[in-house]
């Protein structure tokens, strides 16, 4: 087996043993009454985390499947993808794949989506649907969800689907208050789980539109997911150690107390951006749109990042990320997310300082 790394880059990361050891836990039946009562007791604090009073429903999947889904699910017209980074250029890809109709609102990357872009386009109308990733991994860029939502409130009959991967638990979103249509997200990111599993959340409007909409299929189909957790249950067989895991991990969470790890993840994130200053280098997001969850950070000294990447395994078996897409090398990124602290993000610092040469 190859020997533990300790994992730096914004996801998969660290996953403590207290939730390994949770996820290892003996099966159970899916359909059976233990089943109900673990699915049961995630409810309340997974809405707590939501921001909301729907259900939140799990996934066995990546988010992408549920944001695939989600066009299946809602798209009657034209489809606006937000992009402004590698995976929100991707969801634009994924509405033509799927057989919709999209158009790019497309800015460069490293810069956020601002509200008064989205406000021209939306004047103009023939937008069914907007889709925005919160938190643009890729480029550590963090758009102002709490404007574009009042802009989405301008528009009451356009959906309004936002992913939160990365943003997720490290700082306050809340769906109801935004007017969310649907919020996703997934296990490998803050939420510090194993990969493999997605959660997710509907407005009424979404459900209404779902429920007026053939040719859902059925793995991501929302009326089924909705039926299902009627009875405490989801539609397909679900990974059962993603469910235990996530109990520990909300016992965690909540212990901790939510405006304590908003504050620990500003915390941590400042600690790397103190060191960004001290080495000369450069953020790629601009002042004011930059991620709390992660740093991308422009090369602009010229290192070979992934000569640096491999002296940091070597000698102290961690890695950061060596940029993504097209900015690969360009770039490189620095997670702070999950179960960091400001000792284990400083401690990664320092070996970071001295794996330069």
């Amino acid at each position: 087996m190859p020997s533990s790394i300790s994992l730096f880059i914004p996801g998969p990361i660290n996953v403590s043993k207290k939730t390994r050891d949770a996820f290892s836990r003996p099966m159970i039946g899916h359909r059976g009454n233990d089943f109900k009562k673990l699915y049961a007791s995630c409810q309340p604090r997974l809405q707590k985390l939501f921001g909301t009073q729907s259900p939140v429903y799990l996934s066995t999947s990546s988010a992408w499947g549920v944001m695939e889904g989600t066009l299946r699910n809602l798209v009657q017209g034209k489809v606006l993808n937000c992009m402004n980074g590698a995976f929100s250029d991707k969801w634009f890809d994924v509405s033509e794949r799927a057989g919709f109709q999209a158009e790019k609102l497309q800015v460069p990357w490293g810069n956020p989506i601002l509200p008064e872009l989205l406000a021209t386009r939306l004047k103009q109308g023939d937008i069914d649907l907007v889709t925005l990733i919160h938190n643009e991994t890729s480029t550590g860029v963090l758009s102002p969800l709490q404007e574009l939502a009042e802009v989405m409130k301008q528009f009451p009959d356009v959906f309004f689907v936002v992913d939160t991967v990365s943003s997720f638990s490290t700082v306050p979103i809340s769906m109801d208050d935004l007017g969310i249509d649907v919020m996703i997200t997934g296990s490998q990111k803050a939420l510090a789980l194993p990969p493999g599993m997605a959660f997710f959340s509907l407005s009424d409007k979404a459900m209404q539109r779902a429920s007026k909409i053939k040719g859902r299929g059925y793995y991501f189909d929302f009326l089924e997911f909705y039926k299902n957790h009627q009875a405490q249950m989801t539609p397909s067989t679900p990974s059962i150690g993603h469910l235990y895991a996530l109990e520990s991990k909300l016992d965690d969470i909540f212990q901790e107390g939510l405006e304590h790890r908003y504050a620990r993840h500003a915390s941590t994130n400042r600690l790397v951006h103190d060191w960004v200053h001290k080495h000369g280098f450069e953020f790629f997001a601009p002042e004011g749109y930059r991620s709390l969850s992660l740093t991308c950070v422009k090369n602009n000294k010229g290192i070979d990042v992934a000569a640096w990447i491999e002296r940091l395994k070597a000698k102290y078996s961690c890695i950061i990320d060596g940029g993504y897409g097209k900015i690969k090398g360009e770039t490189f990124r620095i997670s702070n997310m999950g179960d960091e602290t400001e000792e284990s993000i400083s401690q990664l610092l320092y070996w970071l300082e001295d794996c330069f040469s």
